[in-house]
């Protein structure tokens, strides 16, 4: 906090403390020592001291006093702060406080402070129903933003496949390649591992309960079913929101941040264009062979577990599953993979274009891109399971 110094002003270290004195031959109140954030509550009481010795300690004290400043060494900000609180306080109690004395770097000083709002602002105290109601209608209001928001960004993304299409040599095809490699090739390896021990635990489970009935190849029914209409695309849609999702969100925050993306727009490249539409292609395209890879991969871990925890052999196993599944079945987890990887996508992209100037805002953009996605993507999945179930597919 710098400190404004008089011409006569000391050095910090010979510095004196402040404190009001009455001056009775000018009927003032002279102010000395340095008036500096060093003092600390030193400040606050010789403040204190300057409003009683002004007022007489009487709140209805009356008429002009005069706060002769001249004696003052150095002054900062604390010390602005300190004096004008008392001058206010002064004038509160019916006085009519003057400042005189002042040098000109003081004057400045605390002519500043006295534009500012010193004052806390007042709690206002609300029951904790009222709160929760304020509470969730923020929320609903922000997620109604947000619906429309998404419905924008996704119509702005459509148009600029439009004219992609329309001039097929402006499309990045490098671009795209590289995010099939980042997103399916990369992303391969942990989605087949999370798919296999999940296969693995639905398998164990499944043959525990109904060993209880003797029908532990129904196990076989289930593994099948679950894992291709439901498990297999949902798992790697989480997967691939929390990996590449945020990631992408990451890449564009940073960009934005670098004010790279204003650097697009003034080469006259159309950021939708260079940045999104690569990136959401390529989740279209990778999310359905992570979701057949992570499928397989599940029910390979149940087959395991089948034939060594319920003795159910390969042979029994693989009839049973061709018996339980159709092609209907495995087309239910296929439809939704697109669908679901343009919700990442567009969700991934939106985030990362409002990040601000600041890491803290790219942290909290990146947070919210995984979390807005992996709802969404729940979601999605419910709503096409009503809709298969009311078409019954």
């Amino acid at each position: 906090m710098a400190a404004t110094d008089a011409p006569e002003a000391r050095s910090p270290d010979e510095g004196t403390r402040p404190a009001p004195q009455a001056d009775a031959a000018r009927g003032a109140l002279a102010l000395s020592g340095d008036w500096t954030s060093e003092f600390g509550d030193t400040l606050e009481r010789a403040a204190r001291s300057l409003t009683e010795g002004a007022t007489g300690g009487e709140a209805g004290a009356k008429g002009p006093v005069v706060l002769d400043l001249s004696g003052i060494g150095r002054l900062d900000t604390a010390g602005a702060v300190a004096i004008e609180r008392a001058r206010r306080a002064i004038t509160a109690r019916g006085a009519e406080p003057r400042i005189e004395g002042a040098s000109r770097p003081h004057a400045r000083l605390l002519d500043e402070v006295s534009q500012a709002g010193l004052e806390l602002p007042e709690h206002t105290r609300t029951s904790p129903f009222v709160d929760f109601l304020v509470d969730v209608g923020r929320v609903m209001v922000d997620a109604g933003r947000d619906l429309v928001s998404g419905i924008v960004f996704l119509g702005e993304v459509v148009a600029a496949l439009g004219r992609v299409a329309m001039r097929p040599w402006r499309f990045r095809g490098t671009s795209l390649v590289n995010q099939i490699d980042q997103i399916a090739l990369r992303g391969l390896p942990i989605i087949l591992l999370i798919s296999f021990v999940v296969g693995a635990i639905i398998a164990q489970q499944g043959i525990f309960q109904l060993l209880q009935f003797g029908a532990a190849t129904f196990a076989v029914d289930l593994i099948g079913i679950l894992v291709l209409r439901e498990l297999g695309v949902l798992l790697s849609a989480i997967m691939v929101a929390g990996r590449s999702g945020s990631a992408f969100t990451a890449e564009i925050g940073a960009m934005k941040m670098r004010e790279e993306i204003d650097a697009l727009r003034v080469m006259g490249l159309d950021p939708i264009e260079v940045l999104v539409v690569p990136r959401i292609l390529g989740l279209v395209i990778s999310l359905p062979l992570l979701a057949f890879c992570a499928s397989m991969s599940a029910i390979l871990g149940g087959g395991l577990v089948a034939w060594a925890y319920g003795g159910v052999s390969p042979d029994v196993f693989v009839a049973r599953l061709r018996e339980a599944i159709d092609l209907s079945t495995f087309m239910v987890g296929m439809i939704k993979a697109p669908f679901m990887a343009v919700m990442i996508g567009v969700i991934a992209c939106i985030e990362g274009l409002a990040v601000k100037g600041s890491a803290e805002s790219l942290g909290q953009h990146v947070t919210a891109s995984v979390v807005k996605a992996i709802f969404m993507v729940i979601v999605l999945d419910g709503v096409f399971a009503m809709f298969f179930a009311a078409l019954d597919f």
